[in-house]
């Protein structure tokens, strides 16, 4: 796997693509279709990634045309926030994702280790439990207010991660 870190406007278009195919799949039997079309334009258009890598931190990564992830580090805090991590459907089950999740371990570790966490909608089992198999945990709830009349209802999951240089005194 190669994963490519997103600069350019072609890149950011292409995680925007990929962003609109995967959710759409993925997510309108969860939050349906005005939810995830509100999201869409909020979070994952074009716009709103250019802003978030330029100005909230962001870094995202491209795999190919096959999928994408966004990490967003927070070195006070000694954590890591694993954003989004998509993959197209019929790249699942090829071990895609797990090295997309493995890569962000590894980014949380050179980063000096800590948390590395994320939000999972609660209803959405089959990432749950691919994150469970990662080693993540459950750490609480989540419920928030994205506007436009919607919320985000999630389970917040966390790892420890070592740093990169071995473990802390």
């Amino acid at each position: 796997m190669e994963l490519k870190r997103v600069e350019s406007p072609e890149q950011i278009a292409a995680v925007a693509a990929l962003a609109r195919e995967t959710w759409t799949e993925h997510y309108v039997p969860i939050i349906g279709p005005a939810q995830v079309a509100y999201m869409l334009d909020k979070f994952q258009s074009p716009e709103a990634i250019a802003r978030q890598i330029a100005a909230e931190g962001y870094e995202y990564y491209l795999a190919r045309d096959a999928g994408y992830l966004a990490l967003v580090p927070d070195p006070a805090k000694k954590s890591l926030f694993l954003s989004k991590i998509y993959v197209r459907a019929e790249r699942r089950g090829t071990g895609l994702g797990r090295e997309m999740a493995a890569f962000a371990e590894a980014r949380c570790a050179a980063l000096g280790g800590g948390e590395l966490w994320l939000t999972v909608n609660r209803n959405n089992a089959g990432s749950i439990a691919f994150y469970e198999r990662r080693g993540f945990r459950k750490t609480g709830t989540l419920v928030t207010d994205i506007g436009g009349g919607f919320v985000m209802d999630d389970w917040r999951m966390a790892k420890n991660v070592e740093p990169a240089d071995g473990p802390r005194q």
